[in-house]
């Protein structure tokens, strides 16, 4: 008569869990890179020379007129035109040197734009413009 192998194995393969791994790291990895510096939509003018400042504070205004304020790694925020001089202010007050980036949609009208160039100039902020490479 023959034997019955009762015997139950303990084992596991390996390799199932080191697919789950690399695919575990390759989707963090991936997820962690996708980063967007400024992530309210506005269309920039065209310039032929572009200039990188390290920009510490940016001033955005979209399309429909709405000004936001931000500075380094944080998120813009929405603000009225009357916080952003207090807001520059305070943030001027904490720096040695301050550059202030102007994001403003190509469709915005001058006079906004000289709204804040009048702020700037009243605390005398270095302001650089914003703006996109030509196409050829």
């Amino acid at each position: 008569m023959l034997k019955r192998n009762s015997k139950i194995s303990a084992e596991f393969s390996m390799s199932s869990m080191t697919d789950i791994i690399f695919l575990l790291l390759l989707f963090f990895m991936i997820t962690s890179t996708v980063v967007q510096t400024n992530a309210i939509k506005v269309l920039l003018p065209q310039s032929s020379k572009q200039e990188t400042q390290k920009t510490i504070v940016r001033l955005t205004i979209d399309a429909n007129l709405n000004f936001y304020v931000g500075k380094g790694a944080e998120k813009d925020r929405m603000v009225a035109f009357e916080e952003i001089e207090p807001f520059l202010l305070a943030t001027d007050s904490a720096e040695d040197e301050m550059y202030v980036a102007l994001y403003a949609d190509e469709t915005v009208p001058y006079r906004e734009i000289v709204r804040l160039l009048d702020v700037a100039n009243r605390n005398k902020f270095k302001m650089v413009f914003a703006t996109r490479p030509l196409e050829e």
